[in-house]
């Protein structure tokens, strides 16, 4: 098939997306080596069945939810503990499993027989119509172009990082590509590539680096265990923590905003901190503002609003909406029952997806997903479910970074 990736590539990085293009027909549907490649795009794709599907993960499975109901469209096993991200269309979502990143035809609420292998299948990144994965267990990142998901071979290209480690990739519009560095020991920093995968750029001055949020202008900020790193404009600058340690792992950005949400941890030796302060990575000042929401809050509980507003779920069971500019919680949204944080990372806790003006939340104490409008404040649908939701997702394009 034709590439159709984006912007000037040289020849080398051409040839290697044509050959990983090549690979994953072969192996996207699963199958043995020399086997036939999948399919052609089915036709029950071309028929819309859900309605601005929302996805659920729980123990066995996925559920696919009517976006304006909430109610089960369907019910999909999948065994394993599996992870989902938009995939950014308006049609597919991405999951997460054992084997690496298989796509969901959330529209037409079944999993189809794409796959994106990835030992240890991390970080998805959405920006600037590309959608780049990042597999922990080999340090490969794989662009795809998200208009050919539908496709039994999208369009990717990929890129191998010297080293396998839990990390995350960015891809810019002119083609840089911003990514993490590391091994099994340490992850020091980023690393910044031209087009043609020359480096350009290079920061060690991030200890633990983890998570990555894209605010207006392109600026790309990265969490540490001691602040921030932004890449904006070719520089990359250090933001330090107000605290001798101040681990920003979560974030959430917004086109609309040049203002980073994240959240902020300081107890290094908590077995479990629940913090109540966020952050604010200012882009263009490059600076940090900590603000207390008086409540605490865990890692699926940031979003960002469609005016750039900081959302943040706590666990007193309502949405704290933050302006970015002030610095203050301006409103709260009452959405479900008070709750606290579980231990391990992997159980079930409330979430939060936006989408457009709609913030949907999940309550795992009730089985129940909740859709939220953001303007008035009021909970305009509720469905119940057969079992417990974990994570909360959805269709979301990459232009609708909520």
């Amino acid at each position: 098939m034709a590439l159709s990736l984006r912007g000037p590539r040289s020849a080398k990085v051409v040839a290697l997306s044509a050959v990983t293009v090549g690979a994953l027909a072969l192996g996207a549907c699963g199958t043995g080596a020399g086997e036939a490649p999948a399919s052609p795009r089915p036709a029950a794709e071309a028929e819309q069945a859900v309605a601005d599907p929302v996805v659920a993960t729980y123990d066995g499975g996925l559920y696919v939810l009517d976006g304006s109901t909430l109610q089960v469209a369907e019910d999909i096993p999948l065994e394993g503990f599996n992870r989902i991200n938009p995939a950014g269309d308006d049609r597919h979502v991405l999951v997460s499993t054992s084997t690496g990143f298989q796509v969901l035809d959330a529209v037409g609420a079944r999993l189809t027989d794409v796959e994106f292998p990835a030992a240890e299948p991390g970080h998805v990144v959405r920006h600037a119509g590309r959608t780049v994965l990042f597999a922990d267990g080999t340090g490969e990142v794989t662009i795809v172009d998200p208009a050919t998901f539908g496709e039994a071979a999208p369009s990717t290209e990929t890129f191998t990082t010297p080293e396998a480690h839990h990390g995350v990739a960015v891809e810019l519009a002119n083609g840089e590509l911003v990514t993490t560095l590391g091994n099994e020991e340490e992850r020091p920093g980023i690393v910044v590539l031209d087009e043609n995968r020359a480096e350009i750029a290079r920061n060690d001055d991030c200890p633990g680096v983890h998570g990555e949020a894209t605010a207006q202008g392109e600026a790309v900020v990265i969490g540490c265990e001691t602040g921030v790193l932004i890449y904006s404009g070719g520089t990359i600058t250090k933001v330090t923590s107000p605290t001798p340690y101040g681990r920003i792992g979560n974030q959430a950005g917004s086109d609309a905003s040049p203002i980073t949400l994240g959240d902020y941890k300081q107890d290094e030796q908590a077995e479990l901190e629940r913090p109540t302060q966020i952050s604010l990575v200012d882009t263009a000042a490059a600076s940090l503002r900590l603000v207390d929401i008086g409540t605490s809050y865990t890692f699926r509980s940031l979003a960002r609003g469609p005016q750039g507003e900081g959302l943040v779920l706590g666990t007193d069971g309502a949405i704290h909406v933050i302006d970015p500019v002030a610095g203050a919680v301006v409103r709260t949204i009452p959405v479900i029952e008070p709750w606290q944080e579980p231990l391990e990372w992997q159980q079930p806790r409330p979430a939060i997806f936006v989408r457009g003006g709609t913030a949907y939340v999940s309550e795992p104490a009730a089985n129940a997903i909740h859709a939220v409008d953001l303007a008035t404040g009021t909970t305009t649908a509720t469905g119940t479910l057969p079992a417990t939701p974990n994570e909360l997702s959805g269709v979301s394009p990459a232009t609708d970074r909520g």
